[in-house]
């Protein structure tokens, strides 16, 4: 993904954080569209399709937890990414961010090469994931990555970035024990520090979703996928 391609949307309801991270983004050649609320940044990115939203928590109107709500409804916008940007005291936030949908987080003040730094990486990660065999059938779960789709007892299945990606690890390798460590870095990535309970708030999701027996946990090691 070329920088030059990359489309991000910048969502605070405080200007001169709208206009540094711009100028910053936008000195590094990505294509930068500004929202100053929860609802202006639906709109364009309804209309815009971009990579990568960068998401402020607190806003008026709507705030980033619903804005990403919103969002992953749109099945235009499956292959999007989206990222909060929250304050360090806000731990709550992470966690609620991550059951709305969100892919990661990004705790702020953060200095501006540190924010380039955790966005390349990002989009990096995301880059190397979607080139993985396409297609990954497992009794009745069929994961096509070309389409981001999954397929569950003949059900299509739309899942936030985060919740396909662990599904897509954990199920290509059925019965194979996937260590939290191993977890993180192939679908967070390393470069990238997330809570410690991240993990658990997605196999949640997934249990919730494609059923708890699939997902056993080894308590102390990791997870793995039964079929």
């Amino acid at each position: 993904m070329k920088k030059k391609n990359t489309r991000i949307i910048l969502v605070d309801d405080e200007p001169d954080i709208l206009e540094i991270l711009e100028y910053n983004l936008t000195s590094e050649g990505y294509q930068v569209a500004k929202a100053k609320n929860g609802l202006e940044a639906i709109k364009k990115a309804a209309a815009w399709e971009p990579h990568l939203v960068l998401l402020d928590v607190m806003m008026p109107e709507m705030d980033g937890i619903e804005t990403c709500e919103q969002l992953r409804k749109n099945p235009s916008l499956s292959d999007l990414i989206i990222v909060f940007l929250t304050a360090r005291s806000e731990d709550y936030s992470q966690v609620a961010g991550l059951e709305a949908g969100a892919d990661d987080y990004i705790t702020k003040p953060i200095k501006p090469k540190v924010l380039l730094s955790k966005i390349k990486a990002i989009l990096r990660r995301f880059k190397n994931n979607d080139a993985k065999n396409p297609v990954v059938e497992v009794g009745d779960l069929l994961i096509n990555r070309e389409e981001y789709k999954i397929v569950y007892q003949s059900k299509d299945l739309i899942l936030p970035r985060k919740e396909f990606e662990l599904i897509s690890l954990l199920a290509s390798k059925p019965n194979k024990v996937f260590e939290r460590g191993e977890i993180l870095e192939k679908v967070w990535g390393n470069e990238v520090v997330v809570g410690g309970r991240t993990i658990d708030v997605h196999i949640r999701k997934l249990r919730e979703k494609i059923g708890d027996h699939h997902f056993k946990t080894i308590k102390g090691v990791g997870y793995k996928y039964v079929v």
